[in-house]
């Protein structure tokens, strides 16, 4: 059974030969092969390289695109600072709408130049090297972590309060061009499309009810119908949030460390995929093997059979590749006992 297939029967509830494994590797996999971050972030080819010699070396079942929040931002016009080795930054002094007039000037980038076009040529390579081998995923900012790259977290944690009209704008601008970069992703060969909302963990359930899930919705629902599977990660703690987060019909919901799997699966349903959990630092980074091994046991306890294996978040750079081959071998050796 190929990685594809596994992760998409999964999704159906189809039998499947052992738990899908997809954990998020971004600057582990640029120092696998030994090129800057920098080359990482801009140059498929380096990317492409990382993505699928970590896939085959460990033995996951997807590759994707992942690199930092700031692409689109940077093609809006956003001022970045860039790092030779570290993931480049958005510079929120300079934030593009510092002055909230200059809303009214932006227009959609296009989504085949620049860094988004970038990520159309990683994923029309992938389709033409990986093929049907693996599950192939892009990537889209959410609309309160976008939000926060154009305005700055912190402008815009009050702007809720002071400007609400501002923010349903601006959302939904972001929700717009995240629609059509994501289409053109299904069509350079997406199968997923993952939504990083980060920035929605910092808001409280009352925000995030009222002004992010209407957004959120609206983008997991317009990706499905493209035909492709959705994948929300929001890092941080969002276990104030978990309901309304198996309300958005996501395909997989991706938690981080603090958001426990037991309410995750008390609050979302028997149904939702989740995945993810394990403290990517203190358990798959400074742990032993064992103790991988023993977390994500847990994880898949916690979780039951409508579960895929994943750190919590991405795994960090320089974790022992024992401990990665670790948290890979529980899911080759764990079969689910039913279908869903």
């Amino acid at each position: 059974m190929t990685g594809r297939e596994r992760v998409l029967n999964h999704f159906a509830g189809k039998p499947v030969d052992c738990l899908p494994c997809m954990p998020i590797t971004m600057m582990f996999a640029s120092d696998f092969i030994g090129a800057r971050y920098l080359d990482y972030c801009t140059d498929y080819r380096v990317m492409a390289e990382g993505q699928m010699r970590v896939s085959e070396e460990f033995d996951f079942d997807y590759v994707n695109v992942m690199s930092d929040p700031a692409a689109e931002a940077s093609d809006l016009g956003a001022t970045i600072r860039w790092y030779e080795n570290q993931p480049p930054a958005i510079d929120e002094a300079a934030a593009l709408l510092l002055d909230k007039a200059h809303m009214c000037t932006l227009t959609l980038p296009d989504p085949t130049a620049g860094r988004m076009g970038n990520r159309l040529k990683i994923l029309a390579f992938y389709r033409e090297q990986v093929g049907d081998s693996k599950l192939i995923e892009g990537w889209v900012e959410g609309p309160c972590a976008e939000a926060a790259d154009l305005r700055g977290i912190n402008n815009l944690m009050t702007d809720f309060y002071d400007d609400p009209g501002f923010v349903t704008d601006l959302f939904d601008f972001i929700v717009d061009m995240q629609i059509h970069f994501a289409k053109h992703q299904v069509e350079a060969g997406a199968d997923q499309i993952g939504i990083g909302d980060a920035a929605a963990s910092l808001v409280g359930p009352q925000i995030y009810e009222e002004f992010v899930w209407p957004y959120e919705k609206t983008l997991v629902e317009a990706i499905q119908k493209m035909g492709a599977t959705v994948r929300l990660h929001i890092c941080g703690n969002t276990r104030r949030m978990l309901e309304f987060m198996g309300r958005l019909g996501c395909d997989l919901v991706e938690l981080d460390s603090p958001s426990p799997l037991t309410e995750a699966r008390q609050k979302m349903g028997p149904n939702q995929m989740l995945i993810g959990n394990m403290d990517p630092v203190r358990v798959l980074r400074e742990g032993t093997p064992e103790m991988v091994t023993a977390a994500v046991e847990q994880c898949h306890l916690d979780a039951g059979e409508r579960y895929m294996v994943a750190a919590g978040c991405e795994v960090p750079r320089d974790t022992p590749h024992e401990n990665l081959r670790a948290l890979v071998a529980y899911a080759k050796s764990h079969r689910p006992k039913r279908a869903s």
